[in-house]
């Protein structure tokens, strides 16, 4: 496991963006895939966006797509999920999650590690 620490999150403006960071301890960060999942109140956590260990692939959900951007800095041992254009039901806990030589994979389940979350609240 690896401890994952993040930030960034607020309340903001429809059309407004956020810089969500999930910083890893260890010296071990460029070894594990990185997702970001969501929760909203009253209903199940869902996949947001991946990246495998390499940086090769990415994913994200149909409702992010053209909007939010994955990225990775490992000698920061950091990943961010860029959110642009968001819209009222982005609105939830945002968490990140590590799996080790993981291939960015959208099932919450292969994670090992998760962070604490973090609120993105998104008004109209």
């Amino acid at each position: 496991q690896v401890q994952l620490v993040v930030s960034g999150g607020g309340l903001v403006q429809a059309g407004d963006s956020l810089r969500l960071s999930c910083a890893a301890s260890g010296r071990t960060f460029s070894s594990y895939a990185m997702g970001w999942f969501r929760q909203a109140p009253g209903e199940e956590r869902e996949f947001v966006a991946a990246i495998s260990w390499s940086g090769h692939i990415k994913r994200y959900a149909d409702s992010v797509k053209g909007r939010f951007t994955i990225s990775r800095d490992n000698a920061k041992n950091t990943v961010y999920l860029q959110m642009n254009s968001l819209k009222p039901e982005d609105t939830a806990v945002y968490y990140c999650a590590a799996e080790r030589y993981g291939l960015a994979s959208p099932g919450s389940l292969k994670y090992d590690s998760w962070g604490q979350g973090t609120q993105v609240t998104v008004s109209s």
